[in-house]
């Protein structure tokens, strides 16, 4: 969760999870602060898990302790799947869809606080196009991130995502640009392109262009960007054209998010997945031949209905033989309306048990990964408060002071703590 400090005028940003949900909340930040919204509270919330739907109520009774005056509007995934649930928050004064976020017209004080409904949400299925919305950065980041696809056409057995964001769609390739182009002249040394189904991006365009044509084109057309990195990537949806790009172009860079979920090719059915434990271990092998420096993060989940110990230890086992740098691990929760919510559940003490297994193994992978950069110069792109990353997105912390926020600099790697590197000036 960000809770994102006032802009031009005393409005209030509250964003829980992915880094989409970050971006939008910087166009709504556009938005209400043009149209002269003033002291309201947005929360942009997340419905990826129970407790991001937990926490979203806990964040709307803070933000009515923290400002009891304020206008509280409620957004994101959480509100777009259950709108009553939160228009009956008797701390909420209005409750927005995803689509209705992201139009300028929808935060006009009079439409927005005036009107007797509480509740503007339409159906997100019918939502067929994605604008390119211009943003001038993330605010107090170093990165820029550039929504390029929102939506998702697949149907995983244990995801609430489509219900809340729609059908795939993408944002033209020459909007895309325009934008990275516009991030670039204002200062930023990094771009994130984001969305739900990221490698499904030119589904929906004439011709259906591949992602990895978006993202040669940009590294093509921007040469002034020194790096250009994807949120994530689908294991099965890698094309030629970017595994080319991903491999062979050095201003892209060296991490790859990896959306593998699971180790057992089993279980990966049962999800509805497109791959198998196979199909990921392959693709990771063969990005690591072509570019050896590459470093990849994944999601898994514990504790997926039906997963016996053999199962759960293909997972755990996944990350060796993946040779994953950085995995999130979540517990399985079951979302109310979705397949795996009716499929037989694990005890949640097991559940919680294997979680913390595979954080385990997880915490020694990064360890391992940390260990390879032990005495190396690499080059850091500074962020606030003496923290970094470097280009495959490992974590450094303690800084010197002088380095600029947003400015790339020279360090060589001394040690580790707290799951991040440590170094000094060259």
């Amino acid at each position: 969760m960000t809770d994102t400090a006032p802009g031009k005028s005393s409005l209030k940003l509250i964003t829980h999870g992915c880094r989409l949900n970050s971006y939008e909340s910087e166009v709504m930040r556009d938005h209400a602060e043009a149209a002269g919204l003033g002291d309201a509270v947005i929360i942009n919330t997340c419905a990826v898990t129970n407790e991001a739907v937990r926490q979203a109520r806990q964040s709307i009774r803070k933000a009515r302790r923290d400002n009891p005056e304020a206008p509280i509007i409620v957004t994101g995934c959480a509100a777009q799947i259950d709108p009553e649930h939160f228009s009956n928050m008797p701390e909420v004064t209005r409750v927005i869809g995803n689509a209705e976020k992201m139009r300028a017209g929808t935060f006009q004080p009079a439409k927005l606080l005036d009107s007797p409904e509480r509740v503007t949400v339409d159906d997100i299925m019918t939502v067929r196009e994605t604008a390119g919305h211009l943003v001038d950065g993330l605010d107090g980041r170093a990165r820029a991130f550039v929504h390029v696809q929102n939506g998702c056409d697949h149907r995983c057995t244990f995801c609430i995502i489509p219900y809340g964001r729609g059908n795939s769609r993408s944002v033209p390739a020459g909007e895309v640009v325009d934008q990275v182009k516009r991030l670039v002249q204002r200062g930023h040394k990094e771009v994130v392109l984001t969305g739900v189904d990221l490698t499904s991006w030119g589904d929906d365009l004439p011709g259906n262009p591949p992602l990895g044509n978006l993202v040669a084109r940009i590294l093509k057309l921007v040469p002034d960007l020194p790096l250009l990195r994807l949120s994530s990537i689908d294991a099965i949806e890698m094309d030629e054209a970017l595994f080319e790009v991903a491999t062979g172009n050095d201003r892209f860079a060296p991490y790859l998010h990896v959306s593998l979920q699971h180790g057992d090719s089993m279980i990966l059915k049962r999800m509805k997945r497109r791959h198998s434990r196979e199909d990921a271990i392959a693709l990771t092998q063969k990005i690591r031949a072509a570019r050896p420096e590459i470093a990849f993060g994944a999601d898994l989940i514990a504790g997926f209905p039906t997963e016996t110990d053999e199962m759960f230890d293909n997972s755990v086992s996944l990350i060796e033989a993946c040779d994953l740098s950085f995995v999130h691990v979540f517990p399985f929760s079951p979302r109310e309306g979705t397949p795996a919510a009716r499929m037989p559940q694990l005890d949640r003490p097991l559940i919680k048990e294997r979680a913390a297994r595979l954080r385990d193994a997880a915490d020694a992978a990064l360890q391992r990964h940390l260990a390879r950069h032990q005495g190396e110069v690499r080059r850091v792109l500074v962020e606030a408060n003496g923290q970094g990353r470097l280009a495959d997105f490992t974590q450094v912390t303690d800084l010197p002071d002088e380095f600029p926020h947003g400015e790339f600099a020279e360090i060589r790697i001394t040690g580790q703590r707290d799951g991040r590197l440590t170094g000094e000036r060259v």
